[in-house]
């Protein structure tokens, strides 16, 4: 048998390709192959299993790669429609879905999973796990896919299957290196929605959090800003704020800076007459291990004083001078690392970078191999952290179905 379709990936852009493509053509054969023993078992794990579906509040900032983003989004229902009409999933915002998120009502990746999964068989797509496609052969009338459990021909092929992040869900980048190895071109390749890690010893920081901003710099320039809950690690720094600078590790390796200001509230001259005019003189008495207290935590105020004061941490305050309550203020509102790496593939929610937008139509079809469609994570784009990923998973995944199912001989238009 010769399918008509095969979708190579049984994800979010997968499910959304399967679906558009039989619902534009219900008399064609679809079938989704997974190279896990279940498909679905990212998305069941995105937002903390209360799958973050989109945000509310999308504009082109939020992505990075090589593709114009949001004139492929125009041309796909929103997402709060488009789950209501497809699959039944009710989507809330507001007071149960965080800045802009979108969000099941039921609060449940797993019910979003299952209403996908039904929609599947109500349509007849077929599903086939523990195949995962080691090579691509293009032959006179199909494709032909071929696994350590057999061989599979399909006339199209979408190729959905994401990039490296997040290895225990069935994404290890070897569909990337496939296709490279067949000619596309790949721009270059790291974590993204990740921790990074820094050069300085974080063993005294592991486990604070802090609300302030983190800014990236790279060779004296400001390149973009976050705030949000920084958490520090030994050698790392995570939190929402800095996932969303982690996609520039791949432009700026090497020279990349994060500059975090842990006093917002408060400009640097502001913050430097607050601590000489009152702390200092509230706290005289006192040594300077206790001089942030109250405004930090323990270990956190004990680093920022080790950190700024060019003296012994156990003097008392009443030796202090305003060049000392500079010095410290500076260094709160200029806390510097400096990023000597990305985090590990297995802790990293998206892959930054992939195949290239000169590598495929505006629909999706591949410009090297007629027939063969791509979308979701393995092409050049990158979400922040929020939705942003996964609507671009649906997006191009309605796209890239629908154009491959009008390709077919005889489809329904």
């Amino acid at each position: 048998m010769i399918y008509d379709i095969a979708v190579i990936g049984g994800g979010a852009s997968g499910f959304a390709a399967a679906v558009s493509a039989k619902q534009t053509a219900p008399k064609a054969s679809v079938i989704i192959l997974e190279r896990l023993a279940r498909s679905g078992k990212k998305l069941a794990a995105t937002g903390n299993g209360k799958c973050n579906l989109s945000n509310t509040n999308i504009k082109a900032e939020n992505y990075h790669g090589s593709f114009d983003v949001m004139s492929v989004l125009e041309r796909t229902p929103k997402a709060e429609e488009y789950f209501r009409s497809t699959y039944g999933v009710l989507c809330v915002t507001g007071s149960e879905g965080r800045n802009g998120g979108l969000y099941p009502k039921s609060n449940s990746a797993n019910t979003v999973v299952n209403a996908i999964r039904s929609k599947t068989e109500e349509l007849g797509i077929e599903e086939k796990c523990g195949f995962e496609v080691k090579s691509i052969h293009k032959e006179k009338k199909a494709y032909r896919l071929v696994s350590d459990e057999g061989e599979i021909s399909a006339e199209r092929v979408i190729i959905a299957c994401g990039g490296y992040a997040g290895t225990s869900f069935g994404t290890d980048g070897s569909m990337l290196r496939m296709l490279k190895d067949m000619g596309y071109k790949s721009s270059k390749i790291c974590p993204a929605v990740a921790s990074l890690g820094v050069a300085e010893n974080l063993k005294a920081l592991k486990g604070v959090r802090v609300r302030g901003s983190v800014s990236a710099v790279a060779d004296g320039k400001l390149i973009r800003t976050e705030t949000g809950e920084i958490q520090f690690n030994e050698n790392n720094i995570s939190g929402i704020c800095v996932f969303n600078l982690a996609y520039l590790f791949a432009e700026y390796e090497g020279r990349l800076k994060l500059k975090a200001d842990l006093f917002p509230q408060m400009s640097e001259k502001e913050l430097s007459d607050y601590l000489f005019n009152e702390v200092f003189r509230q706290r005289a008495k006192r040594t300077a291990e206790e001089l942030l207290t109250g405004i930090f935590v323990k270990s956190l105020a004990v680093y920022l004083a080790k950190r700024a004061l060019d003296r012994s941490i156990n003097d008392y305050i009443s030796k202090l001078k305003k060049s000392d309550a500079d010095r410290l203020a500076h260094t709160i509102k200029n806390l510097e690392f400096t990023v000597k790496g990305s985090s590990s593939w297995q802790n990293a929610q998206v892959t930054m970078g992939g195949i290239k937008s000169e590598c495929v139509t505006n629909d999706f079809e591949s410009k090297l191999h007629s027939g063969l469609y791509l979308c979701g994570e393995i092409l050049d784009v990158c979400g922040d952290c929020g939705g942003y990923n996964l609507q671009w998973a649906w997006s191009s995944g309605i796209i890239a179905g629908k154009s491959c199912a009008l390709s077919l001989k005889g489809a329904e238009k």
